[in-house]
């Protein structure tokens, strides 16, 4: 039978820090572990919440649920001419499994550098950084139906992932547990360079490799985010909204310092931190939460603070930026 821990405390397990409990809890160290937690009678009617990392989630109160602490561990490596495939437990750390395919000459998810969290997470946002998103380096993925009862397979089309966004966030969201992730890491691999923070952090480097790249960006998201051991973060809290042409020109004419970039279907990303800088939210404290002093897309907890509280902060950034920009902006982590 499945070891449930009764009325868990969930502070240790987001890096928000905040206080939370669930109704029951159980680490799932192997697919075993899985199948026999979501058997037992005990879990009858209650929701299913999975956590890895919880470095992409707001936990607003506590969990009437059971909570299924992702742990499995594993890593193998497999070739074709092309690629190696890289296949990880879902409980595998993510900046862990970046460190360990580099240093074993194995590039491309340098990029993907110093994301927190873990591989099994990272396909239900489609994680992306500096001009890479996870959907350009997966291969397929192995999860729990939990509507058929079986293992599966889903591949990359399956997966239809956007921006952020992935079929595990939408309709797969309480269909699919997923245990493990392959990767498919190109032999014939070229630096993706395209930002131009990096390319600034890398001048005077001709010809960058792997680990010079992945030491870049690991530099730059050090300096602009804050470690979540000292302070409570969750990253990146705003996604970059995406506009028409024809409003972010009407945009630019009104505010000439706009940051956007070009999409491949015509429209532009905004960049969100932007905006909410512009409504004066950067450095804000509101109490234990607040906009941290120097990325103002990212919302902090310095402890004694609510995700209720985090919450309305961030509906009160999402009205101003909507009153004065007319443009919407959305929370990237999962409310619970």
């Amino acid at each position: 039978m499945a070891d449930f821990l009764e009325f868990y405390p969930l502070r240790t397990h987001n890096t928000f820090g905040f206080d939370a409990r669930a109704r029951l809890a159980v680490h799932i160290r192997n697919e075993s572990d899985l199948v026999s937690a979501l058997s037992d009678h005990r879990i009858d009617n209650l929701p299913i919440v999975v956590l890895g990392g919880g470095s992409n989630v707001v936990l607003t109160g506590d969990l009437d649920a059971c909570v299924l602490l992702m742990e499995i561990p594993g890593y193998d490596v497999a070739e074709d001419d092309a690629s190696w495939l890289v296949t990880a437990g879902a409980g595998e750390t993510w900046h862990g499994l970046v460190n360990r395919t580099i240093d074993e000459g194995m590039p491309g998810l340098e990029n993907l550098a110093l994301i927190p969290g873990t591989a099994g997470a990272a396909p239900i946002q489609n994680i992306g950084a500096y001009g890479v998103e996870l959907r350009e380096r997966f291969a397929r993925l192995r999860a729990y139906d939990r509507q058929s009862g079986d293992f599966v397979t889903i591949d990359l089309d399956t997966c239809a992932f956007g921006y952020r966004d992935s079929l595990f966030k939408r309709e797969g969201r309480d269909r699919y547990i997923i245990t493990a992730v392959t990767l498919r890491l190109p032999k014939a691999w070229q630096p993706v360079l395209n930002y131009g923070e990096l390319t600034r952090e890398l001048e005077g480097v001709s010809t960058p490799d792997a680990a010079q790249v992945r030491d870049a960006i690991v530099a730059i998201r050090s300096r602009k985010l804050p470690d979540p051991a000292k302070i409570g973060n969750a990253g990146s809290f705003f996604k970059n909204p995406v506009v028409d042409a024809s409003l972010r020109n009407a945009l630019l004419a009104d505010h000439p310092a706009l940051v956007s970039y070009p999409q491949p279907d015509g429209s532009y990303k905004l960049a969100a931190g932007w905006l909410i800088d512009q409504c004066g939210f950067k450095g804000v404290d509101d109490g234990p939460v607040g906009v941290y002093g120097k990325q103002a897309l990212v919302l902090v907890h310095h402890g004694g603070g609510t995700g209720a509280a985090l919450l309305a902060l961030a509906n009160r950034i999402a009205d101003a930026v909507q009153a004065h920009f007319g443009v919407r902006i959305e929370p990237e982590p999962v409310i619970l």
